[in-house]
Order: C-alpha cells, then structure tokens, then sequence
C-alpha cells in the first residue's frame, strides 16, 4: 500500500505522517509512505486542504489530523 501525506511540512503534516505510520504498523500492512510537499503536487491530486492523507490513489482525509485509531479503521 502506498500512504501519501500531502502538506508543507508543518507540525501538522508530521504528526499526521507518525499517525498513518502507526496505523499501518497495527495492521501489519506493507506500506511506502511518501511525503509531498511541493505546491503543485499538491495542486495536481486534487488536494483542496492540508494536511491530507491518500491511501494508493483514495483521499482518507483532508484538512484535519485523525488519531492513528481513526486512520486504522479507515485503512481496513
């Protein structure tokens, strides 16, 4: 599974990266995650608010940092 945070690379963005990590580790998934930061990246995955979290190619989530309980219900 690849996990992708988009965002500037804010507290905010980072504490969503260690979520979506330890989501992923409680589920045993096989994952990549990549952190994008680059406006029109950004821009070009339809990403309206940051910090945003995509599972391979679905947004989980925009604008807000759920719990890593949150991101585990949505990954599985």
């Amino acid at each position: 599974m690849k996990l992708t945070i988009y965002g500037s690379g804010c507290a905010k963005c980072q504490t969503l990266a260690k979520n979506a990590e330890a989501a992923a580790q409680s589920l045993d998934l096989e994952y990549d995650l990549e952190k994008v930061t680059d406006t029109n990246s950004i821009i070009d995955a339809r990403i309206m608010r940051t910090p945003a979290l995509m599972a391979d190619d679905k947004i989980l989530v925009e604008g807000k940092v759920p719990t890593p309980d949150e991101i585990r219900l949505m990954l599985s």
